[in-house]
């Protein structure tokens, strides 16, 4: 790789924690790190055509912006585009007018990067030449790669070869490929483009470096990577390893002395405040073929929890979750699909009864005695969450179950406890039904439908997955005279899961339950009516 190029895209690419709201003075030392550690190029952000929400200026980075930056000699300053921009109605119009309206001689830019998937490379092409023509070096970025045929690869990578293009890249978007796959995609590449060549790691299995390295040594020469990895998700190759790496590859010396500070003061704090960088969730992901922002919108999302975010996985595994998108986040939550279905009726044990639901809060423990007293004085039907155990077993009658992560993880405890369990049995793969061996299930069905509870003979219609959920329903399936709850003390004040069970249970008070609802030991919920299990 002698002479080969190093390019750090941290501000371009890690500005999605932060909306690219970097400072000028962070970018000035970050400028003057970088030249002394050799790096050769520096994509300093997007352009964004559209204008949509705060970003900072690392989102457009216009020229002007670029001109109050003290840039070293020798740096070379890029930016990127997003392909799919020059794609919409908004993009066929005068937009590389409006986003370069200046000459490359004229202004800071040198180096301008596309991000295309590959059904958008066609209608890029002609904007590759519009700027070559006003100066500007270009360079491609095919995303997504991986699951591309040898045949697809050569082809673009041919029809590439009519256009000034200075450079094509190639992105291993999902993390997963490995330092042979990084061969053979350099291979399908040389197929049609003879040209200089580049590449763009992610770190989901902990192979990004790896992955650039074995890229060098099969001739790339354009090497990307950001400080500490920064990046979405996973993040990427890291800056300060790769520069280590490449003064052995190009024979010229690093100094890393003002990177190392950088990341000390800035980046190193900025890493433990959001996180990025690769974890087994990420490894799964790349594995699989998944979308990172999957992940990444999980982990910064209290209502999920690690349940949540395996059953998720396992769920876009089988589905399809190479393209991110709100709306199979939300689906893919719900775990369960098709109609739903049962066999057992709890009107059977539950119909004129009081039934008392054990969460798994502290109010359970707290107020044990009050509890156990309470059990034995009035006789409910005692519903407990999941392995819940915080009172004398003996006064619990049932247990209830929906979520399948957590199902498979509790299943050794559930087949010791002598309770039934209540659970969508027939509607669990058979592989996890099997884990509970003799245990009894009481196998009640659940639909999952935004905004509704409905109750039925041996299923329920319900608005999301959660035990509680499932719970409530079986009790209004089943009958009861009253539902009484303990152990529902909430979360935290900012945690976003406190919205998610109030909005559940105003849809549940306002559902065709007529009964009574009450919390008889503290709880933050406000649609929950409360009593005191001391009044009662």
């Amino acid at each position: 790789m002698t002479g080969g190029t190093l390019l750090d895209c941290t501000f371009r690419d890690g500005g999605y924690y932060n909306a690219w709201d970097f400072s000028p003075a962070l970018i000035t030392q970050y400028l003057g790190a970088m030249r002394a550690a050799q790096v050769d190029v520096v994509e300093l952000g997007f352009r964004f055509l559209r204008n949509e929400g705060f970003k900072g200026p690392c989102a457009f980075t216009t020229d002007d912006f670029l001109r109050s930056l003290p840039i070293p000699p020798g740096l070379t300053v890029g930016v990127m585009l997003n392909g799919a921009d020059l794609c919409t109605d908004l993009g066929r119009g005068a937009a590389l007018q409006r986003l370069f309206p200046e000459p490359a001689a004229s202004t800071p830019v040198d180096l301008v990067r596309f991000a295309c998937h590959f059904h958008e490379l066609e209608t890029v092409l002609p904007a590759v030449g519009w700027l070559h023509e006003r100066g500007y070096r270009v360079g491609l970025n095919l995303m997504q790669i991986a699951d591309r045929s040898r045949t697809q690869v050569a082809e673009l990578a041919k029809m590439s070869r009519d256009w000034p293009v200075e450079v094509l890249y190639f992105a291993d978007s999902m993390g997963s490929m490995t330092p042979d796959d990084t061969a053979r995609i350099v291979g399908w590449l040389r197929d049609g483009w003879e040209g200089p060549l580049g590449i763009h790691t992610h770190d989901n299995m902990g192979l990004a470096l790896s992955n650039t390295l074995r890229a060098a040594a099969e001739g790339v020469t354009w090497l990307d990577a950001t400080v500490t990895g920064m990046g979405r998700g996973p993040g990427n190759a890291r800056t300060e390893e790769l520069a280590i790496e490449a003064e052995g590859l190009r024979n010229r010396r690093a100094n890393l002395v003002p990177l190392m500070g950088l990341i000390r003061k800035h980046f190193g704090p900025m890493k433990a405040q959001y996180g990025w960088g690769t974890n087994p969730y990420y490894f799964l992901a790349g594995k699989y073929g998944i979308h990172p922002t999957y992940i990444q919108e999980m982990l910064g999302d209290a209502r999920y929890d690690e349940e949540d975010i395996l059953a998720v996985i396992d769920h876009l595994r089988a589905e399809g979750g190479k393209k991110f998108s709100f709306n199979t986040l939300d689906g893919a939550r719900q775990f369960y699909s098709g109609a739903p279905r049962g066999s057992w009726a709890p009107s059977e044990v539950m119909a004129g009864r009081d039934v008392l639901i054990l969460g798994t809060g502290p109010g359970v423990a707290a107020h044990r005695p009050a509890l156990e007293a309470y059990i034995r004085r009035a006789r409910p039907l005692v519903l407990a969450l999941n392995t819940q155990s915080a009172i004398d077993p003996a006064l619990i009658d049932l247990r209830i179950a929906c979520h399948p992560v957590r199902l498979l993880a509790d299943a050794e405890a559930h087949a010791a406890l002598p309770q039934p369990l209540i659970t969508p049995a027939s509607m669990l793969p058979e592989t996890l039904r099997a884990e509970f061996g003799d245990k009894e299930l009481l196998d009640f069905g659940i639909g999952i439908e935004p905004g509704r509870f409905e109750f039925h003979a041996t299923h329920c219609v319900a608005p999301n997955s959660l035990v509680l959920s499932y719970a409530l329903s079986v009790a209004a399936s089943g009958q009861a005279s009253r539902i009484l709850m303990a152990g529902f003390d909430g979360y935290p004040a900012s945690d976003r899961r406190n919205d998610e069970v109030d909005d559940m249970l105003l849809k549940f008070v306002n559902s065709e339950f007529t009964g009574p609802v009450f919390s008889i030991t503290p709880s933050a919920y406000g649609n929950l009516p409360a009593l005191s299990l001391y009044g009662m």
